[in-house]
């Protein structure tokens, strides 16, 4: 037989049997949907913490600091060694260490982080917050995005890039209500503005003492952009060419009372960084390259802990959504088999007049074969369908249990997801499990003897 009669016939037997084969093919359905409708709901868990997480800031930015703890680690027994290596280390982070993580594999962008507090003063107006020193080209990299203005050059001196709510941390010292902070007319990329290391909260004694003011030169600064609200530190803060920000501090440090103080972000010998940050390519290498830098003496931690964490914690509930998905298959594979083999005892004359016209029994096993592969295959395509209406319909309810309160302001996750691979994959797996059920059966017909066959009935 050639192969389109061998389709014919596969057609006309289950068309024959119509009654059987839906029911069987509905078998399929519900196996199939319960296994992509169950991993889909798997998929949209891990979307949603990836989007939930990803709020907080990148997934692809790494934030390194001084403070290394070393990890435990097994002995060739597999006992966990923790006693001396879990001792806090300290260690110095300097130039030589950025340029270090730079040449890291995989690494895009790397800025050191120097922190200070320092006083902004415009008018009447004055705010105490933290300036913070950056590598100006890398500030693209690490996703400041602006609302108006520019980023900071490399050239830059003076310059300052804005927070978004930083208008709103000005306030009038001399007013009686000031901690009502009523609203500061204060527009920072039009107005003058001037940044000093006087940690004097009003206007008193020691803010107005002329030492103090000796000490604590008011330096007139240049606002060149403001960026957008982004829920995070950067709303907050204002930033300065790193390099320029650390003459400040050893200038003031000279001078000022209180050095210490205003160091902050430094270390106590005022040299190197507190932290820095590190922005990989891709999201698979955050792991390899925090390990190195690891290595290398320092902490480093990034979103992907957390994200990782949660995802542990969930691993449990993931595993049991496979295994109802792989169970509702594994039914539906057993109904298969048990209608090719109901169909082979219904077919036993027909199987012997086959053998006895001299059909090969290839042939005879690629007749069973497709007729299981199409049931599998039909009932992955109506199972699929069937899928895509279910995530659907719980993506309408709108019933986010996933929402862990990080994602304000943020569209509302889905809660099933079906990427392509999965509606593929979905009903490929369903043809081969048809294929796979009918291999007993198919194996029986070609076992059959012709002359018993006709003589069965």
């Amino acid at each position: 037989m050639n192969s389109f009669d061998i389709i014919g016939m596969a057609f006309k037997s289950l068309w024959r049997r119509k009654v059987r084969t839906i029911l069987t093919v509905l078998g399929v359905v519900v196996g199939t949907a319960s296994i992509v409708v169950m991993l889909s709901l798997s998929i949209g868990m891990n979307e949603s913490f990836e989007q939930q997480v990803g709020m907080m800031g990148s997934l692809n930015i790494i934030n390194v600091d001084t403070y290394y703890r070393p990890e435990a680690s097994e002995n060739s027994s597999g006992e966990v060694v923790s006693v001396r290596s879990s001792r806090q280390q300290n260690n110095t982070l300097d130039d030589k260490d950025i340029e270090a993580f730079a040449a890291i594999e995989g690494v895009e962008a790397v800025t050191p982080m120097l922190t200070t507090y320092i006083k902004f003063e415009s008018g009447k107006y004055m705010a105490h917050m933290q300036i913070i020193g950056i590598n100006a080209k890398s500030m693209e990299a690490f996703g400041f995005n602006l609302e108006e203005g520019r980023l900071l050059e490399a050239n830059d001196t003076n310059a300052v890039v804005f927070g978004s709510q930083i208008k709103d941390m000005f306030y009038n010292p001399k007013s009686r209500n000031w901690y009502a902070r009523e609203e500061a007319k204060v527009d920072v990329m039009k107005d003058k503005v001037t940044i000093s290391f006087d940690t004097g909260y009003s206007d008193n004694a020691q803010s107005g003492n002329k030492s103090n003011r000796l000490r604590n030169k008011e330096q007139e600064i240049n606002a060149v952009g403001l960026l957008k609200q982004g829920q995070n530190e950067k709303d907050y803060s204002a930033y300065m060419n790193v390099d320029f920000l650390k003459k400040l501090i050893k200038s003031n440090s000279r001078t000022s009372t209180t050095p210490g103080r205003i160091s902050y972000g430094m270390n106590n010998n005022t040299q190197g960084y507190e932290r820095a940050m590190v922005k990989v390519t891709k999201l698979e290498d955050v792991e390899r390259v925090q390990k190195a830098i690891k290595e290398m003496g320092f902490g480093a931690y990034s979103l992907n802990d957390i994200l990782k964490q949660m995802l542990d914690a969930t691993k449990t509930i993931r595993t049991i959504l496979s295994a109802i998905g792989g169970v509702a298959f594994l039914i539906a594979a057993i109904g298969i088999t048990n209608t090719m083999v109901m169909s082979i005892y219904e077919r036993t004359r027909e199987i012997g007049i086959m053998k006895v016209l001299g059909c090969v029994l290839s042939d005879i096993r690629k007749l069973f074969l497709l007729e299981s592969a199409m049931i599998g295959f039909l009932g992955g395509i109506a199972g699929l369908a069937f899928s895509y209406l279910t995530s659907m319909l719980l993506n309408k309810a709108g019933i986010n249990f996933l929402d862990i309160g990080w994602s304000s302001g943020a569209p509302p996750s889905k809660i099933s997801i079906i990427p392509v691979w999965l509606a593929l994959a979905g009903v490929v797996f369903a043809a081969v499990v048809g294929i796979i059920s009918g291999a007993y059966p198919s194996a029986r017909a070609m076992r059959l003897s012709p002359l018993e066959a006709i003589r069965n009935e």
